[in-house]
């Protein structure tokens, strides 16, 4: 038998260990309660670089504010981001809105169910169009992500480089010839279970508890440890920054970004780049515009992007009047005063804040 064939026999061999395995382990999550085609793909959308666990109280709070396609289509767009505000990659909520707005354009405010169709929408790639054609509506179509590309390195203990071109449109192909024709949904939901609770992508995978485990090459072979294989990544550019929160009067003062970039349209806590000393700091908070009253070193940060680490040092400055002269932030139209309960309420501020988002809320001393 060529390895073809033995791939093949492999394959058509997993799907009934697996769904059996799926029937008594499966993850209770509260988007497999109702699956519908808006609640699979909103959850789809969410899980995109974030953990399951994170994401629950998100979608929860998502769902009660916009509980179909034409709430999130019509949602403007500040309190779409502030709904989204701490799961990052913002462009993911707008691309949804994107997606919904057309769906209300083109398909009378129903989700297609053709993949292909739900291919074509904004933010929706081939891992997200199987999982919501699978899932949603039955089809008979492979959902291959991270996950699944693991759990098949290992099974057929593949040496490819996972992240090869071409590798994930040949393991959509092969899972399509296997996948049970009765229950795609479920066969694609026991695989990402597979991957996240078992087949693990960070120590000793839990083999001992795998239905596959008879069968799993890696396993046989004793080589769980080097699969997948996987190119390095390119080392991340590191900016250094600091980050201010201005209090005047009962005001934060907060900016916008720009409508392109990284954290595009967001609000921010204003910062400088480099990291400033206390006396460059004080020069700083003068050009904003602000007379500052009491400055006050915070603990420093950094926030981690795919491709670039912010390394801030943080100050908080109480600001009794403004300056004579007009600063920066009274003749940009993107900065602001706000209250505190203001910005948690209207004010998307990434997440790449959170370690000063609680002086935001500090009241003055007496």
């Amino acid at each position: 038998m060529n390895a073809q064939d033995r791939d093949k026999s492999l394959l058509n061999g997993m799907a009934d260990p697996l769904l059996a395995w799926y029937g008594e382990h499966k993850r209770s999550l509260p988007w497999r309660d109702d699956p519908s085609p808006y609640h699979v793909w909103v959850s789809e959308i969410m899980l995109q670089q974030t953990r399951v666990e994170a994401v629950k109280g998100y979608y929860a709070r998502f769902l009660t504010e916009l509980p179909d396609i034409q709430a999130l289509a019509e949602v403007p767009e500040e309190k779409l981001l502030k709904l989204w505000e701490g799961l990052g990659y913002y462009n993911r909520a707008r691309n949804l809105q994107k997606a919904a707005r057309k769906i209300m354009d083109e398909y009378a405010g129903e989700m297609p169910a053709d993949y292909e169709a739900i291919l074509s929408l904004p933010g929706i790639g081939t891992y997200t169009a199987g999982a919501v054609a699978s899932i949603a509506f039955g089809r008979p179509v492979a959902a291959v992500d991270g996950n699944v590309l693991r759990v098949f390195a290992r099974y057929l203990a593949d040496p490819t480089d996972i992240s090869e071109e071409g590798l994930k449109k040949r393991r959509k192909n092969e899972i399509e010839q296997m996948i049970p024709k009765e229950y795609p949904g479920i066969f694609n939901q026991a695989l990402m279970d597979l991957g996240a609770m078992i087949c693990l992508p960070n120590g000793e995978p839990k083999c001992a508890e795998c239905p596959l485990r008879n069968k799993c090459r890696a396993h046989k072979e004793g080589r769980t440890a080097e699969l997948p294989v996987k190119a390095p990544k390119a080392e991340r550019r590191i900016e250094e920054k600091t980050v201010f929160v201005i209090q005047y009067q009962d005001k934060v003062l907060i900016r916008k970004r720009p409508g392109k970039g990284l954290l595009a349209g967001l609000y921010e806590l204003p910062a400088a780049p480099g990291h400033l000393d206390r006396k460059d700091a004080l020069v700083y908070v003068e050009e904003l515009g602000f007379r500052p009253l009491h400055i006050e070193k915070l603990p420093d940060s950094r926030h981690i992007f795919s491709h670039l680490e912010w390394r801030m040092r943080g100050y908080l400055v109480r600001a009794d009047e403004l300056a004579q002269k007009a600063g920066v932030w009274q003749q940009e139209k993107s900065c602001r005063l706000e209250t505190p309960e203001s910005i948690d309420v209207s004010y998307p501020i990434p997440s790449a804040f959170a370690a000063y988002a609680p002086y935001i809320r500090r009241k003055k001393e007496d």
